[in-house]
Order: C-alpha cells, then sequence, then structure tokens
C-alpha cells in the first residue's frame, strides 16, 4: 500500500518508540493522527509534525470509542500503545490485570473493529499490530505480558484471513529487546550478556515494510533470537528450561521494578 497521501492513526505516539514510528510516516508522506493519554508530550509532538492530536486513555473503553470517531477517516492503524505487565501474575490486582489487557490486547481489537469497515469500502487500508517478540514464545516474569502479545500476533494472523481479497492487509510487527526507547529501555533493565538489541529506528522500519509489502508478520531482532523464539514455540518446555539458565534472576527483578509504577 502507498503511504504518502494516506491517513495514519498512530496509538501511543508519546513513547520513544511512538515519536519514532510518528516521524518515520511523516517523513512518507503521510497525513497523521496521533494519540498517547499526556497532552503536555503529545501536543508539541504533533505540531511538530503538522498533525492531529487525540488525547486518549486506551484502558477506557468510552475513549477508544471516541479516538475511532475521531479517526473515522484513517487508512492505517498502527497500533503501537502498550503497558509493560511485567512482573509475576500473582502480584498484581484485579484493576491492574484488567487495565493491561484493555491497552494491549482489547484497545487494538477494538480500533480494529471499528476502523476496518470504512478501509473495506473503500477497498484500501492497513492494520498494524506492534507486538513484541514475547508474543512468539513466554518468558519468565512476563505471564500478563505474554497474554496479550500471544493474543495480538493470533488475532492479527487470524483478521489478516478474514480480509483476505477486501485490499485491507493486517500485519504483526514484533520487536525484541529495543535499546534506547521502549518498555524495556525505560525500566533501566541491562540484557542478558551476550543479548543483542535493536533500534526504535528499526522498528519503524518494519512497520512501513509492513504496510508498503503487505507483510503477515516482520520480527525485529537480532538472528539468534528469531531462531531462539520460534523453537520455542515448538518446543515450549525446552526453552523454558533453557531461559531459567540464561536470563538473569537480577535482570527480571530490574524489569519488574522499573516498570512497576505503570501497571
Amino acid at each position: 500500500m502507498r503511504i504518502s497521501g494516506s491517513t495514519v492513526l498512530i496509538t501511543g505516539a508519546t513513547g520513544g518508540i511512538g515519536r519514532t514510528l510518528a516521524r518515520a510516516f511523516a517523513a512518507r508522506g503521510a497525513s497523521l493522527l496521533l494519540t498517547g493519554r499526556r497532552p503536555d508530550a503529545l501536543h508539541p509532538l504533533a505540531g511538530s509534525l503538522g498533525a492531529r492530536a487525540v488525547v486518549a486513555d486506551l484502558s477506557d473503553r468510552d475513549e477508544v470509542r471516541r479516538l475511532a470517531d475521531e479517526a473515522a477517516d484513517v487508512d492505517i492503524l498502527i497500533a503501537n500503545a502498550a503497558l509493560p505487565s511485567s512482573g509475576e501474575m500473582l502480584d498484581y490486582s484485579a484493576e491492574q490485570l484488567d487495565r493491561a489487557l484493555e491497552v494491549n490486547l482489547r484497545a487494538p481489537i477494538m480500533l480494529a473493529r471499528l476502523l476496518a469497515p470504512r478501509m473495506v469500502r473503500a477497498g484500501r487500508g492497513h492494520l498494524v499490530m506492534i507486538g513484541s517478540i514475547a508474543g512468539r514464545t513466554a518468558s519468565p516474569g512476563a505471564s500478563l505480558y505474554n497474554a496479550s502479545k500471544f493474543g495480538l500476533r493470533g488475532f492479527a494472523h487470524g483478521l489478516r484471513q478474514d480480509l483476505h481479497g477486501t485490499g485491507v492487509g493486517v500485519s504483526i510487527v514484533q520487536p525484541g529487546f529495543v535499546r534506547g526507547a521502549g518498555m524495556f529501555a525505560d525500566s533501566g533493565a541491562v540484557p542478558p550478556a551476550g543479548m543483542r538489541t535493536v533500534s526504535p529506528g528499526q522498528v519503524a522500519a518494519a512497520a512501513l515494510r509492513a504496510v508498503e509489502h503487505n507483510r503477515a508478520e516482520v520480527n525485529i531482532a537480532p538472528l539468534e533470537l528469531r531462531l531462539g523464539t520460534a523453537i520455542g514455540g515448538l518446543f515450549p518446555g525446552l526453552a523454558a528450561s533453557l531461559q531459567r539458565r540464561i536470563v538473569p534472576d537480577g535482570t527480571l527483578r530490574q524489569m519488574t521494578e522499573g516498570q512497576r509504577a505503570k501497571r
């Protein structure tokens, strides 16, 4: 699909990866509609890119519908907003569980449901779900995050089949550990020894590629991590055993504590 001249909605636009996505799509000639929870960060970004801005909290179902109404003219959805959701599930309150699943899984699904009909009528459009390599294989201290990202991956692939032949594409973009921006970087945690990272720019380039070439799934991670998660999807018991040996407990604690305030 041609991005230039299209209208693109980017959720979670005020985070580091969201900002990079916004600049990348603007550079391709897209007209942007940006959304996030913090007006103090959202409005300056939108102003710098000549974009429209809608402040919305995606954990609120009414806000999701209001956003969809404001975005009724979009041709491309980049569902990037997400909450970290690290830490043991037994440490979460019911309200925190609900909020994580609302933002990470239900909101992207509902936005796709509300925005796709117009795209289908027009015979053109694209829906991009920004997932995670954690949607391919489970990892310790991330059961809730795994649940939302596994679900998002399954939804994207299923919806892609439902919309086949309509002119509307669906993609899932799944980064590994992202340096300098995003949930992992924001937590202050250090990657396990030898674990290579990717940049926000690589994530944005993957999203552009997904739209322009109608890719079903784009995994942005070093080869060893992509191979490991592919094997882990086939042999989850083996993957769990290896991760217990490779991933230091200190890294898990750093991620959990660094992200606790965002639950």
